[in-house]
Parts: C-alpha cells; sequence; structure tokens
C-alpha cells in the first residue's frame, strides 16, 4: 500500500474506534472529530488560563495570608487538584461522552439511586459550567476596566457597576459569536490559545523580578513566611480560604470530556489532557504566584483593596506604558478563556438536553445545519451567563460568589461519579487509561478533599458579616439546585415520572441488549470489544 495512504487509514480506523466505542455507550457520532490531542489539552489549559485566572483572584490569597498563601496554598492546592483529575481521568478514558459526569453517574450508581443522582449531577455541571463562564468573563471585565483605569489621568477613573456590565454583556455577545462557528475553527483556535497562553506566563516570571524597583521587592522572610490575615478569620483556616484562588485558577478541566465527541482518540486523548492540563498549571502558577510574592510590596493592604491587584503589582513594577502593553495580553488571554469556557459548557448543556433533562430540552437538543455545532445551547448558556452578572447590582460580595459557585456546583458534580465508582452496584472497566491499584486511595484523597472544600466555601469572607457582604454562594448555587429537586418530584410532571438517564440515540439500544448492560457497567462478554459491540448495534438497527 502507498505510503501516502498510510496516515489516512491510520486516522480512520482511529475514527472508526472512536465511533465504535461511543457506539458501546449508546449514542451515535453527531459532532465532527476534529479536536486533535493538543488540542484536547488546549481547551482544558486555555481554560485554567493560569496568569489572567490568577489575577482575577488574587483577592482571595492575599488577606487570607499573603504570600505564603499564594505560594504554599498553591502547592497544597495543587496536589489535591491532581488527585481530583486522576480519579476523573479514569472515568474519562473509560466512556469518553460529552455527557461524562452525569453519564458516568448513571453508569456506576446502584439502581435504586442512578436516576436522581444522575439529575443532581447533571444539573451541578451545568450551573458551575455556566458559572464559570460567568465568572471567567466578569473576570475579564475588571481586567478591561483596569487598564482604563491605569491609562486615565492619575489614575483617576473608577468604572461603575452599570459601565462594568456593559463590558460583560459585550464579552458575552462576542463569546456567543465565535462559539457558534464551525468545530474545526474551534479546535484550531486551541493552539494559539496555549502558546499565547505559555508566553505570557514566562514573560512575566522573568520580566516581573528583573523589572519591579528596590522598594517593591520583598525578602524571602516576607515573602514566603510572613502570614498577613485582613479577614479576622483564624490564620489556618484563612490559609484553607486561600485555596480558592489556586482551586478557581485549576478547575473546569472536565471541559476536555465536553468535547470527548468531537475528539479524536478521545479514551487516551482526553485523561491526559486532563492530567497534563493540571501539572503543568500547578508548576507555571507556582512559579507565578513566587514572583508576584517576591515583587508585590509590603503594602498588602493596598493591594487587597486594588479594583485589581495583579494589575497595581505590574503598575509598580513597569509603569503606565508597560503594564498597559503587558495587561493587553493579559486580558486577551483571559477572554479566550471565556470562549474556551463556554464551548465546553455548551456542549455538557447540549449533551444533557439530549436526555430531555434540561427545561426547553427540544429546542437546545439542536445541531445547526450550516455549522454542526449546537447553537442553540451556546446561546442558552451565554444568556444564563449574562444573568448571572446582574449579581454586581447586589454587592461586590454577590458577584464575586460566581467564583465559589464555579468551583462548588463543579466539586459537586466532580465527586458524586468518583464516589459512585466504588460505592455503587457496579463492574467498572478501565479505559487505557487507569491507576490499577492506586485508583481507589486516590479517589478517597479526592472526594474528601472536595467535599472538605465545597463546605468551606459555603462560609462568608470575614467571621463579622451583615447582609451586603454574606456569602451568596449557598443562596444562588443552592436555589437552583433545589428547584431542580422541585421539578424532579414535582406531582405527575416532575422528572421523577419519567426521567431514566442518558438516553441512547441508537435505534434498537434497549434494556435486554448487550450493550445496554455494557452502558450500565455490567460486563456480559469479556471477549467483546467496542468494535464488535458496534457491529452488533448496527445489526440491531
Amino acid at each position: 500500500m502507498p505510503a501516502s495512504g498510510g496516515p489516512m487509514n491510520t486516522q480512520d480506523s482511529i475514527q472508526q474506534a472512536d465511533e465504535a466505542l461511543l457506539a458501546s455507550l449508546g449514542y451515535k457520532q453527531e459532532f465532527k472529530r476534529a479536536f486533535r490531542s493538543i488540542e484536547v489539552f488546549g481547551i482544558a489549559f486555555s481554560i485554567i488560563g493560569l496568569l489572567p485566572s490568577i489575577a482575577s483572584v488574587l483577592f482571595y490569597s492575599i488577606p487570607n495570608g499573603g504570600g505564603p498563601a499564594m505560594v504554599w496554598g498553591w502547592a497544597v492546592a495543587s496536589i489535591f487538584i491532581m488527585f481530583v483529575g486522576l480519579a476523573m481521568a479514569e472515568l474519562a478514558s473509560a466512556a469518553p461522552t460529552s455527557g461524562g459526569l452525569y453519564f458516568w453517574t448513571f453508569s456506576l450508581s446502584s439502581p435504586r439511586w442512578r436516576n436522581l443522582l444522575c439529575w443532581i449531577v447533571g444539573y451541578a455541571n451545568t450551573v458551575g459550567s455556566i458559572s464559570s463562564v460567568a465568572s471567567i468573563n466578569w473576570g475579564c471585565a475588571v481586567q478591561i476596566m483596569a487598564a482604563a483605569t491605569i491609562g486615565s489621568a492619575d489614575s483617576s477613573f473608577e468604572p461603575t457597576n452599570a459601565q462594568l456590565f456593559g463590558v460583560y454583556a459585550a464579552i458575552m455577545v462576542t463569546h456567543t459569536a465565535i462559539c457558534c462557528l464551525g468545530t474545526t475553527l474551534l479546535a484550531r483556535l486551541q493552539t494559539v490559545y496555549v502558546v499565547l497562553n505559555v508566553l505570557l506566563c514566562f514573560a512575566v516570571i522573568i520580566a516581573l523580578p528583573a523589572s519591579t524597583p528596590v522598594e517593591f521587592r520583598n525578602t524571602a522572610s516576607f515573602a514566603l513566611g510572613e502570614f498577613i490575615n485582613f479577614n479576622g478569620w483564624p490564620d489556618g483556616y484563612a490559609f484553607i480560604l486561600s485555596f480558592l484562588a489556586p482551586l478557581w485558577t485549576i478547575c473546569s478541566f472536565d471541559s476536555s470530556v465536553h468535547i470527548s465527541e468531537e475528539a479524536s482518540n478521545a479514551a487516551t486523548a482526553v485523561p491526559w489532557a486532563i492530567v497534563y492540563a493540571i501539572g503543568i498549571a500547578g508548576v507555571l502558577g507556582w512559579a507565578i504566584n513566587m514572583a508576584l510574592a517576591f515583587c508585590m510590596g509590603t503594602d498588602l493592604e493596598a493591594l487587597a483593596n486594588a479594583d485589581q491587584p495583579m494589575a497595581a503589582i505590574f503598575f509598580n513594577a513597569f509603569g503606565t506604558k508597560g503594564t498597559l502593553a503587558l495587561w493587553a495580553f493579559v486580558v486577551l488571554v483571559q477572554y479566550m478563556m471565556g470562549s474556551s469556557m463556554l464551548l465546553a459548557a455548551s456542549r455538557q448543556t447540549y449533551a444533557f438536553s439530549r436526555d430531555g433533562a434540561l427545561p426547553f430540552s427540544g429546542w437546545l437538543y439542536r445541531m445547526n445545519g450550516y455549522t454542526k455545532t449546537p447553537v442553540n445551547t451556546v446561546v442558552f448558556d451565554a444568556f444564563l451567563a449574562l444573568l448571572l452578572g446582574l449579581l454586581v447590582f447586589a454587592g461586590d460580595q454577590a458577584i464575586n460568589a460566581v467564583f465559589a459557585i464555579s468551583v462548588t456546583g463543579l466539586y459537586i458534580a466532580y465527586a458524586i461519579p468518583i464516589a459512585a465508582r466504588f460505592a455503587g452496584d457496579n463492574d467498572f472497566e478501565p479505559g487505557p487509561f487507569t491507576l490499577g491499584v492506586f485508583s481507589l486511595p486516590v479517589a478517597i484523597v479526592a472526594v474528601v478533599f472536595m467535599l472538605f472544600l465545597g463546605i468551606v466555601f459555603f462560609f462568608p469572607t470575614s467571621p463579622q458579616t451583615d447582609v451586603q457582604d454574606m456569602n451568596y454562594t449557598i443562596v444562588v448555587l443552592g436555589g437552583v439546585m433545589i428547584l431542580s429537586l422541585v421539578w424532579y418530584y414535582f406531582p405527575k410532571y416532575g422528572g421523577v415520572h419519567w426521567f431514566k438517564g442518558p438516553v441512547a440515540t441508537i435505534e434498537g439500544f434497549d434494556d435486554s441488549s448487550v450493550l445496554k448492560k455494557r452502558r450500565q457497567g455490567k460486563v456480559v462478554d469479556e471477549t467483546e470489544t467496542p468494535a464488535t459491540v458496534a457491529e452488533e448495534s448496527s445489526l440491531e438497527n
């Protein structure tokens, strides 16, 4: 056979294997598989964002420990985040589908609870993903206005909440347009995002220490050992609260799971994308925080009160023109993060509406005939994220709650399927990526960590609080989850009467079939492969 035909045949065989594996899970191929391995990694890494993400959440770490929280808090949290990522990567390798978390929950949970748990995970994942879109884009709006402040005469410009919301809305509208484009173009953009992201990180790690004036350079004892606590909680608890910075930054890595049906060689590419994204972000993020801790000066109270703490640090080091030049790239990368997050969120919404669980599922579960992308779900998610931005008119703490909601909502969705794998009635079959004997201890650490931090982030910023300064995370997330349960148990029309978990899109994929049993985690014949399962599916059809 001609050598020129080799790559084509190899790619064809990979695509056939991907489609066969998806068929074994009950779904026909609807998306174009245009995401290569580097681009699957790219979407997870670009959503993490690093430098602009750290800029968005410095107001959590500076008042809750200063340098030690930024450096050591990041290091500790990154290790635990890797446990979460490893546990999720195993599940993603075994069942790479856009539904991801709620699909795994249904497949691995005991029959008595699988429908309810699947419903809860689906809504938590949807709310967490939309909150991530909102928090990323809100951070971008704040960064744009920080540039306007720096560029104004004597830095006198102070944006109003209405102006911030206007910029936020403009960002959301443009992201909606981008995420409605074709899959191939969206995939290729991820490589650009990764390159810009990494270059920006190295530019700051190298340039910031070199440019910071002597009066703003900190000693090692101050940067790494001087614990600063402004909010009133005990130091140990304040240190834990600072974890929200790394947890929000290195989060939403399930985004690569939600494009599984658009990825080539998904069973391998998706899990490794999760692991690499967390690992690289952990190391580079630690280096960035180290640079910031040594170059932010000692007046941490002024930084904590600044509209954008990182912009203030850059201003002290680079001056007006240098800061604006560098800040333009920070804003650009943050903007890219938002578009990638909306892309991933829309795929989760599409998968959940495919199973009829969301309001307007009939309208949401539509593939645009021209772009071959789920345009309706992009618009739906963008609109809900836009509504979350209205929290700014309730106060700073209210809008800041979207950062905590994105973590707590996603951690609910992460923890349940990981726990169900070992607690449910199933016979889990690992994919190409497996931890072997370490699977259980890794899962235990991951679930306990998420449970503990999920509770911690419901607490207010300060023990002395009032209505305006309360933590609105529990209000927004709890309200949505309660409403979802009300709908589930609603008499006659509620989901408990009709929701049966993920709905197969392959004709003839019923309870009695080998495919259904495999989908529920029950191995019928160990000699079967995804290819033979797909062949059985075609025969059934």
